[in-house]
């Protein structure tokens, strides 16, 4: 039985409907094409805020959604008729096995359109209903600090259940902000590349010592486009990246660099502009960061 993963976004709402249609195009592309990558088929469908992913394997759809710029979380659900009754005989089996003795449980419900009830009473009926049921167990509420939350999405006439929320990495749809190549030469140069990808920007990369894995094992998991790693021949960086350069017409290039390099790096290659995302981190601050992209891409 195929399995159905709601997908959120949240910048790309905020935009005017044009950019904002184009922008979800580029993201249900991109999404359709982490799966085309991984050789997992799947099904797409879209309402105002919300992508659905009917995939066979709902493990793997979340760890290549996870990947995609433009999603902020995703959610294994089940959908339901927006009726008291489906919406119950679908929350019983979440609760059975997310409900252990003597945990404390909070229902959160939402809603979208025009329905006979507000969000705090559908929320109330039914997290009395798991209530009762549980209650033998040792089950309590606590609306502030739950073992265990389970949510209720109403979206017209659909519900959507579900039991938890994993973060994806947010931001704009890769391919919408132009073109740029980086440097990668260690952690801060590939946090710097992952930066740029997440607001929008195609990336290529002259990767060099450590470098080369990060890239080969973390930046193309994001980048369901992307090419084995291009060899460079021997050339020393700089004739790499201005090499790079010429042949993507990038707009820009990203270094990892401190400040006082810039001016060096806009005569090295004139009018393309010099990006260093990672500049004000210190190197603790780049390893933390750089852990969690990479816990992503696993």
């Amino acid at each position: 039985m195929a399995s159905l993963v709601l997908v959120r976004y949240g910048e790309l709402a905020l935009k005017s409907a044009p950019v904002r249609r184009e922008f979800e195009h580029r993201l249900r592309q991109n999404i359709l094409a982490q799966f085309v990558r991984a050789g997992q088929p799947c099904r797409l469908r879209s309402d105002h805020g919300h992508v659905y992913v009917e995939a066979d394997d709902g493990v793997t759809a979340v760890r290549l959604l996870r990947r995609t710029f433009g999603v902020t979380s995703v959610s294994v659900a089940v959908e339901v008729p927006t009726e008291r009754s489906a919406m119950l005989a679908a929350l019983f089996p979440l609760a059975e096995v997310a409900l252990r003795p003597d945990c404390s449980f909070a229902l959160r419900a939402r809603r979208t359109g025009t329905h006979p009830f507000t969000s705090q009473e559908l929320g109330r009926d039914l997290g009395g209903e798991i209530f009762e049921k549980y209650k033998g167990i040792g089950v309590t509420v606590d609306l502030d600090h739950p073992d265990v939350e389970l949510f209720v999405e109403v979206r017209g006439p659909r519900t959507y259940l579900y039991d938890s929320r994993a973060t994806g990495p947010g931001g704009l749809p890769l391919g919408v902000a132009g073109r740029v190549v980086a440097l990668v030469d260690g952690e801060r140069g590939a946090l710097g590349a992952y930066l740029m990808m997440k607001r929008g920007c195609r990336c290529d990369w002259v990767a060099a010592g450590e470098g080369v894995p990060l890239v080969a094992t973390v930046l193309r998991a994001f980048d369901p486009h992307s090419k084995d790693l291009p060899k460079d021949d021997g050339l020393a960086t700089d004739l790499a990246l201005q090499s790079r350069l010429e042949s993507t017409r990038a707009d820009g290039v990203v270094l990892p660099l401190l400040v006082d390099d810039y001016a060096a790096a806009r005569t090295r290659w004139g009018d393309v502009v010099v990006f260093s995302p990672t500049v004000g981190l210190t190197d603790e601050e780049v390893a933390t960061r750089w852990r969690a992209v990479a816990e992503l891409a696993v």
